[in-house]
């Protein structure tokens, strides 16, 4: 298996409050990508590949970024033997190829053919999270039909799901639809969809369907990785491993909450994640 980790955003909401705060508490974190910002004892993105590394999970950890900031990222990856960095070579956030083309990306110029674990480089989970357990749920949908994707689903507050992609789901747990965005009246269920995803290596194939048919969408349809995990839901088996919430660092509230979080709340930080 094979970990893919997008990292090509631009972090635009986060640097324009980092700029605004007149604290000065937080100059330090300007110009810095989001995968790459302190989140207590190390860089948030290396608490993924320290988790990926101990639990065993994956062979190599793919990390794609932008050329704005791959320098940063090569200089990062120089203390891992088992990452390695791409470039989407953009420059702007009005460049972006967007997370599918992003992971499309990937799979093309290190030729996967594995299945692989794909992560948001701005996502943390809290310390329940189990790579062990999500990877031992994905080996015994894969062992019933190799066809079968496994993605995470938490509760979300009612008035939170304009916010996130919401999944519906049947009695064995398999998603029957995922909404993006929907009002609270618009679906019974709470179940937010974080970016992190196992896809079977056979679901690899339609990423280029998938981004055939967008090819005149505009980016917001290409942009988030859920709008695949949407599209696939009616095209392959997606079933859910339920956890208890997660971190998503999009704005400097958010980032400071996180890492009050694994500067003080924080247990083992030895098997976070694994």
């Amino acid at each position: 298996m094979k970990a893919v980790i997008l990292a090509a955003g631009y972090g635009t909401r986060l640097q324009r409050d980092v700029a605004n705060d007149s604290s000065g508490r937080f100059t330090h974190l300007a110009g810095t990508a989001k995968p790459l910002l302190p989140v207590g004892r190390c860089a948030l993105i290396s608490h993924w590949v320290h988790a990926l590394t101990a639990a065993g999970c994956v062979d190599c950890i793919y990390v794609v970024t932008n050329a704005l900031y791959q320098a940063a990222f090569e200089e990062w990856a120089a203390e891992f033997s088992n990452v390695k960095i791409l470039s989407d070579q953009t420059r702007s956030n009005e460049e972006r190829l967007g997370a599918v083309a992003c992971l499309q990306l990937a799979v093309k110029h290190f030729k996967i053919e594995d299945h692989i674990i794909v992560i948001g480089g701005d996502t943390l989970f809290r310390e329940d999270f189990s790579l062990r357990k999500v990877k031992l749920r994905f080996s015994d949908l894969q062992a019933k039909c190799e066809e079968s994707c496994l993605v995470l689903s938490y509760q979300c507050k009612d008035e939170e799901t304009r916010k996130y992609g919401i999944l519906e789901v049947d009695e064995d747990l398999r998603v029957v639809l995922m909404k993006e965005k929907p009002l609270p009246s618009e679906t019974k269920s709470r179940r937010a969809c974080p970016c992190f995803y196992l896809f079977s290596k056979k679901s690899l194939l339609l990423l280029d369907a998938f981004l055939e048919e967008k090819k005149e969408a505009p980016i917001e349809e290409k942009d988030a990785p859920g709008n695949f995990v949407s599209w696939l839901i009616p095209r392959r088996p997606v079933y859910i491993h339920e956890i208890s919430g997660r971190f998503d660092v999009g704005n400097l509230p958010s980032y400071t909450d996180c890492d009050l979080y694994f500067r003080e709340k924080l247990q083992d930080v030895e098997s976070y994640m694994v």
